[in-house]
């Protein structure tokens, strides 16, 4: 503009800056010719006109810039103004993307420094965990029992489209590529010219959309980022901790997957009536397509890097067999074993494919091969080629892509990320006094003091028999839940328990809300009475600063129930309670929601101790600092002493997950900031419950 200046960097001397100065300078420049180019000069002295007036005005509190500033912007046409409004919104998205970069720079030139490493990574965390003595073995059960999981949501407030978060990757990517080696003068022109093209293609694109996302809409966005980040990122992560851990002496085998993916992209259905069964089938179905052709993609790719031959290496008996049990009979890979027992594999893949009903890219099998019965089946096959590998001189190959597609099969399975059942309780209360009411006439469910809808619940949670029959009608309402259920009971059955692990009730209030989703998950088998034993976690979201002041009791009362911890026991002893920040914050406030949130975690810390029940927290937070968002790693840090306890889930809201996922650097980045906070506040954590009586 120019738009290429950018004050508050111009008032910084740090050479540490330059690079990112100089982009924002370039990005500025090709910015302000294209809107001139489109817009016309007079559009573009516009622009540069308001950029002086307000740089003279912030910088030297120049009252006559101001006055300039004030009469310029009000005397704009409505389509004038709209045009700068959008010149001076790219400038700012084009600034972001260079400061990314900027970050990702400092980053790797960080890396080749001989300094500490740096806060919020897991080298940093596990070094101050050996500066504590925390013992080898004790870091080793940490990740045998951790669960960290970011959960995507769809947002509202998230309303920019792919094509541009598209073209703003392709603009990391180009200025990444300018940073990589020095670019001959063609290659230079040749990456400005690209970048032209980058940036007139957003400026010719509606930022936003005009039309509302249907849930399948929303679920083929978030998967986008399984690409950009998580399919390649997390494997990577997980290889880089174990070479920590060995460097630590914390043991030298892999750590188990305790950092994983949850959603609730097509399962939330609180507030939204276009999430129906159907649609929850639909997103698991999208979901396991986007794993499965993952897989097949890299199953191709290995068979063609593992061309070793059996008259040159040894293999494994096991290797052997698993070989001669593929369809491949292909006289160019007779000694060839590794390469026929991937395309057995592959076989089995594609025929699991069909099963799941796969509809991506699928290179036809060599021959027919039966399916497999889960990911575990698969990752069992994977698992011959890297131990024959490790054993017989080719550890650096079972290193590689093998490695990492173990890994994401063991992280992402046949689902690729859970999906959360959610629900309004008052959704739950109709549906359960309905049922009632159909199988036991004249008892008003709804006029029941609590200690009654207490007794009633539990008396159904301790008989098999069903409260629904095929031969009644029920509201729209009541056979809409009825069906969900159901087909969160037909995914377990088709992609696994972990699949849709968790149902989360929204405004919960009373131990009858938790009981009500009892009831309805009895109804579709998920919780079987007889044995005690329920296939989901239950948990209740307190949201309301008056709900937050409540869930100690309402907990205490719940843990207290013979019947239910009985259930409780069956999901290993640990009971998952929901914290709402954003519904707090707009009920009381950003500092009464913090303070809030703070005591009632206090609270059942302290109720969960004495009831000898783990607790793990579900934090949902918002994307602004209004809405409980934030920097995660000081969030999670922030937490009461004992709140973490190894096991943290958090909501990654729609409006922030381009910003933190689009990048697969700065993705793996926050990915490691969730995981190192979390060993970090469970670990290096004094074990009382809450601050001093009077620091309180």
């Amino acid at each position: 503009m120019s738009l290429t200046e950018a004050p508050e960097l111009n008032d910084r001397r740090d050479d540490k800056d330059t690079p990112l100065r100089d982009d924002i300078r370039l990005l500025g420049r090709i910015l302000g010719d294209t809107v001139r180019e489109q817009r016309g000069a007079a559009a573009f002295d516009t622009v540069e006109r308001i950029r002086q007036s307000s740089v003279r005005f912030r910088r030297d509190e120049d009252a006559a810039a101001r006055k300039e500033l004030e009469h310029t912007l009000n005397s704009l046409p409505r389509r004038d103004a709209l045009q700068i409004i959008r010149a001076f919104g790219f400038f700012a998205h084009l600034a972001n993307i260079a400061e990314d970069q900027h970050h990702i720079r400092r980053t790797r030139e960080h890396a080749f420094t001989p300094t500490a490493p740096r806060e919020g990574t897991m080298a940093r965390t596990l070094e101050r965990a050996r500066d504590a003595q925390v013992p080898p073995d004790r870091l080793r059960r940490f990740f045998a029992e951790a669960m960290v999981v970011p959960v995507l949501t769809a947002h509202p407030t998230e309303v920019r489209r792919k094509s541009m978060i598209d073209r703003e990757m392709e603009v990391a990517e180009l200025l990444a590529e300018r940073d990589g080696y020095p670019l001959t003068p063609e290659e230079a022109a040749a990456n400005e010219l690209a970048l032209r093209r980058a940036i007139l293609t957003l400026w010719q694109t509606n930022l936003l959309r005009r039309t509302r996302l249907q849930v399948t809409d929303e679920v083929n966005n978030g998967l986008a980022y399984y690409d950009y980040t998580f399919l390649k990122e997390l494997p990577r992560f997980y290889a880089d901790l174990e070479a920590d851990l060995a460097a630590c002496g914390a043991g030298s085998g892999p750590p188990p997957s305790f950092l994983r993916m949850g959603s609730w992209i097509g399962g939330d259905r609180d507030g939204n009536p276009f999430v129906t069964a159907a649609v929850l089938q639909d997103a698991l179905r999208l979901q396991s397509a986007k794993a499965l052709g993952h897989y097949l993609a890299e199953l191709r790719l290995l068979g063609a890097e593992l061309s070793l031959d059996s008259r040159l290496v040894e293999v494994s008996p096991s290797l052997g067999e698993l070989a001669a049990r593929s369809p491949d009979r292909s006289a160019f890979r007779r000694y060839e074993p590794y390469r026929r027992a991937i395309t057995g594999i592959y076989a089995r893949l594609a025929a699991t494919a069909r099963v799941l009903e796969y509809d991506g890219p699928l290179q036809a099998p060599v021959g027919a091969a039966p399916a497999y019965a889960d990911s575990a089946e698969l990752l069992a096959d994977l698992s011959i080629i890297a131990n024959s590998l490790t054993a017989n001189g080719s550890e650096l190959l079972a290193k590689g892509r093998l490695r990492d597609l173990r890994r994401a099969i063991d992280v992402f399975g046949f689902h690729l990320a859970a999906i959360d059942l959610r629900q309004n309780s008052a959704v739950h209360e109709r549906v359960v006094g309905e049922l009632i009411e159909s199988a036991q006439p004249g008892t008003d469910y709804l006029a029941l003091e609590e200690n009654e809808r207490v007794r009633l619940l539990l008396a159904e949670l301790a008989t098999a028999r069903p409260l629904a029959s095929p031969f009644v009608t029920y509201s729209s309402e009541t056979a809409g839940e009825l069906a969900i259920v159901r087909a969160a009971a037909e995914a377990h059955r088709r992609y696994g328990p972990a699949s849709v692990p968790h149902y989360v009730i929204s405004m919960a209030t009373d131990v009858s809300d938790v009981l009500e989703v009892g009831v309805l998950l009895k109804e579709a088998g998920l919780l079987h009475p007889r044995e005690g034993r329920l296939d989901l976690d239950i948990v209740p979201l307190f949201e309301t600063i008056e709900d937050l002041r409540n869930s100690g009791a309402v907990m205490d009362a719940l843990l207290g129930t013979p019947e239910y911890m009985r259930l409780v026991e069956s999901r290993g002893r640990t009971q998952e309670v929901m914290l709402g920040y954003s519904d707090s914050n707009k009920d009381g406030g950003f500092l009464t929601s913090g303070w809030e949130l703070y005591k009632a975690e206090i609270v059942l810390v302290d109720v969960f101790r004495r009831r000898d029940v783990g607790i793990r927290l579900f934090h949902g937070r918002g994307g602004s600092v209004g809405r409980g968002g934030g920097p995660s790693y000081q969030a999670i840090l922030a937490q009461p002493p004992g709140a973490v306890q190894g096991a943290i889930r958090i909501t990654e809201q729609g409006e922030v997950i381009a910003s933190k996922y689009s990048n697969a650097e700065l993705g793996r980045r926050n990915i490691e900031t969730l995981a190192a906070a979390t060993l970090e506040a469970t670990l290096l954590r004094p074990e009382a419950a809450a601050p001093r009586p009077e620091y309180l």
